[in-house]
């Protein structure tokens, strides 16, 4: 018997992905459950995202995107909109080309006209062509829900997974920028994805390391504001190379790693503006400012395209504008620091919140989970504290990556191991995903219940946060079922053109304050910044109804 030795048991660490929870084996029957669960979370979400974006009219934002795209696949040139890279709007311009839409060649005028010209200029239907448009980014939003499950799968087994994805996808913001055709999200979603494959780097860097750098790439080529994110990014990969390496070679591996990923991410980025022009010609329609100093010599030593280095140059002119924005019903010029945290406090479900600050605390407290804290919260929070120093307060779409990095991070709740904790993930995810169903369709204003939800999210923020122009359509129903033959007065702010609509109306501040006689409507993102004869009027009227807690209709 002195011979008979069994080895203790040890327990796999996390620092390798393990395929589910510490401790325990998959059993195959058991899979069909969690497969029938990802796939009702997902299946809801792309209800709730289609359905709003059926109903939605062109946000503020997205009539130049489409209509850079539009040019992108019908014309091959770069020349509008270069402050924002190729690769997202080559994904809405995908369901831009479905819709065939008619596109006036060489179109000589700047970037909002162009989008105007397309969508209601040129014979196209924009209802069709702005749904085509969506379409992609919304299949975009529902696979970054599968990289939400698989990466918190592999760090706390299939129920983390599914929590996650849970949290994911009843995300108001989510399912806002998500159903539309904006960049946001697609470039939140290719970092969170990037760091996925970094953390399984640390099992098979050679074939996750380059994917991880194709992903950094992608989200490069979507969006500029993704760049402070490619140190964190390179530095993990050299960690996880490292993790993964034996022998006296190491640290020359980490390093190249770190430059695998870098390389590749350029590469893309390249690939990106070739795919568009393969001459790269480039005739930048608006004034492209002059950068000194320090940011200038960061712009000339970035080894992109001529055309990306111009599209920073216009960032950071667009930073140093004069720009207003408004938090808690106050008025201000400028910008706060704390504007992010605070929008996100009132537009994230309570239950949420609670998890994601729960999620958080785990994986840095618990030993088991603390090797995958860098990976689960280092670029989100080098991205925040990048938005943070922003000059423009609009929304947090700005943050958008934090609904998914921390939908990650509190499934990780579940590895406390405690029958309470399991319980109060679920109370939880359940209160979150109510909160979130209430809402429907309306998800772009939303707020939390204890600001009093999405008819009180004017009072407290605005543009984006509230009022992107999406509810001209509902404005013309509502004026039609209930107001017909009236005088409408219209303060209106967004993208799309009234008049298609069938609104006939007149702007108010371009007459005495004593003719204005009638239904006085307003956009509440123009309510919230309303100075002289807008305010005066706003003041002698009476609110009598309300348009997708967007836009409101006065009576005077």
């Amino acid at each position: 018997m002195r011979d008979l030795w069994i080895a203790p048991a040890v327990p796999r660490p996390v620092s390798l992905p393990p395929p589910g929870p510490v401790g325990t084996t998959r059993r195959p029957g058991r899979r069909w459950p969690v497969r029938l669960l990802v796939t009702v979370l997902l299946a809801q979400m792309a209800f709730a995202m289609v359905t709003t974006a059926v109903r939605q009219t062109p946000t503020i934002d997205e009539p130049v995107y489409v209509g850079a795209a539009a040019e992108y696949v019908h014309e091959h040139r770069l020349r509008h909109n270069p402050e924002h890279p190729p690769l997202g709007k080559l994904v809405i311009g995908a369901g831009v080309a479905l819709a065939d839409p008619r596109l006036a060649p060489g179109f000589a005028g700047d970037q909002g006209q162009l989008g105007r010209q397309l969508l209601y200029e040129s014979g196209n239907d924009p209802w069709r062509l702005m749904l085509r448009a969506r379409l992609p980014v919304i299949a975009l939003t529902l696979s970054f829900g599968l990289v939400v499950f698989a990466f918190a799968r592999e760090l706390a087994g299939p129920p983390a997974g599914s929590a996650a994805l849970a949290l994911y996808c009843f995300s108001p913001d989510v399912i806002a920028h998500g159903s539309l055709a904006t960049l946001d999200v697609p470039a939140a979603g290719f970092v969170l994805t990037s760091a996925w494959l970094v953390w399984r780097a640390r099992r098979r860097p050679w074939l996750y390391v380059p994917l991880a750098g194709l992903s950094l790439g992608a989200a490069l080529a979507t969006k500029m504001s993704t760049l402070p994110a490619v140190p964190v990014l390179m530095a993990l990969a050299a960690v996880s190379v490292w993790k993964a390496s034996a022998g006296g070679r190491r640290l020359v591996r980490a390093m190249a790693g770190a430059g695998v990923v870098a390389l590749a991410a350029i590469t893309v980025v390249w690939v990106t503006y070739l795919m568009v022009d393969p001459r790269l010609r480039w005739t930048p329609e608006q004034h492209v400012p002059v950068v000194h100093g320090l940011r200038g010599l960061l712009v000339r030593l970035l080894p992109f395209p001529e055309a990306y280095r111009d599209g920073m140059r216009v960032q950071f002119g667009l930073e140093n504008r004069p720009w207003q924005g408004f938090l808690f019903g106050r008025l201000y010029d400028g910008s706060l620091w704390y504007y992010l945290p605070a929008a996100l406090l009132v537009k994230t479900p309570l239950g949420m919140l609670v998890l994601w600050a729960a999620g958080a605390a785990v994986v840095v407290a618990l030993r088991r989970l603390r090797p995958v804290a860098p990976y689960v919260l280092a670029a989100p929070l080098v991205l925040l504290m990048a938005a943070m120093q922003g000059a423009r307060d609009f929304g947090t779409r700005y943050a958008v990556f934090l609904p998914l990095f921390l939908a990650v991070a509190a499934g990780c709740v579940l590895m406390v191991g405690r029958r309470w904790a399991a319980l109060g993930v679920a109370v939880l995810v359940a209160f979150a995903a109510v909160s979130s169903a209430r809402a429907y369709p309306y998800y772009l204003p939303y707020s939390n219940e204890a600001f009093g939800g999405p008819g009180r999210t004017r009072e407290w923020l605005h543009d984006s946060n509230v009022d992107w122009g999406q509810d001209l359509g509902r404005l013309a129903d509502r004026l039609r079922d209930r107001y017909r033959g009236e005088r409408v007065w219209l303060v209106y702010k967004g993208s799309g053109v009234p008049s298609f609509y069938g609104i006939e109306a007149s702007d108010p501040r371009h007459v005495p304050v004593h003719e204005v006689r009638g239904l006085l409507v307003v956009s509440d993102s123009a309510a919230a910044k309303a100075s002289g004869r807008l305010a005066e009027l706003i003041g002698g009227s009476r609110p009598v109804d309300d348009v997708g807690h967007s836009i409101t209709v006065y009576r005077r």
